[in-house]
């Protein structure tokens, strides 16, 4: 996994100044408080404003260009880049999208993602699964019914997910688990299974019913198992009207 969801869990937080940079301009325009096609402040405002020195400035300019946020043009400024050209696949950039009031929209399509790659994966993993991968699937149900905090069962929900990913033997898809992890920390800020008892056992339950099925190698059967759980998900994030991600976690 990478560190999206621990790191969120855990209140990691910015360390450097290259980091404090990086942050403080990545959550501005994802905000709007830098906004797309406008240009930033000139380098000596921006380092004045962050405290740092012209060189941290130009690394932290080079990582955020790298995400596809600004492109710098010379005579004329650093600019921010549309939207649509931001990397929503890069993990800081996620965590910006989902650090404050999160758009409805945003999480829609962030599930519309999922159901577009996550149950064939499944599919895939029902013709591909080895005894060893299938022994980690149950592991992973088993620590989600017994998970004694939010914290535990999320981290458990998310390593199943990783785990049909690995069974599906498709290196492509290990491109793609932060989106999980993402949907996964919205998941636990909104509108946790795992704050209900029976919630909880239904959606270990259910996870546990796409292993059997993957176990079974019926691929058409896991499809569809794995897209019920993602729609499950969205439809009790969705009928939560509360839309901020800084809820307690």
């Amino acid at each position: 996994m990478t560190d999206l969801l621990r790191t969120a869990l855990d209140g990691g937080g910015v360390r450097n100044s290259h980091a404090l940079v990086v942050e403080g301009l990545g959550h501005g325009m994802v905000a709007g408080q830098y906004p797309e096609g406008s240009l930033l402040p000139n380098d000596e405002e921006l380092a004045k404003t962050f405290g740092v020195s012209r060189t941290v400035l130009r690394e932290a300019m080079k990582t955020l260009a790298a995400k596809g946020m600004i492109e710098p043009r010379s005579r004329v400024g650093t600019r921010v880049k549309p939207r649509r050209a931001w990397n929503l696949f890069d993990q800081q950039v996620l965590a910006w999208h989902l650090d404050g009031d999160v758009s409805p929209d945003f999480l829609a399509q962030l599930f519309e993602m999922r159901l577009s790659f996550e149950p064939f994966a499944a599919g895939l993993a029902a013709e591909r699964a080895g005894p060893e991968a299938l022994a980690a699937l149950y592991a992973q149900c088993d620590a989600m019914a017994e998970a004694k905090d939010e914290r535990a069962f999320a981290l458990a929900d998310l390593e199943f997910h990783r785990c049909v990913h690995e069974a599906a033997a498709n290196a492509f898809f290990h491109t793609v688990i932060t989106l999980i992890e993402a949907a996964m920390l919205v998941a636990l800020r909104l509108s946790s299974p795992a704050a209900d008892p029976g919630s909880k056992a239904g959606s270990a339950q259910r996870h546990r019913d796409i292993a059997d099925v993957i176990a079974a190698g019926k691929r058409r059967e896991a499809e569809m198992a794995m897209a019920a759980v993602i729609e499950e998900g969205w439809d009790r994030i969705s009928r939560n009207p509360v839309r901020s991600a800084r809820s307690s976690t």
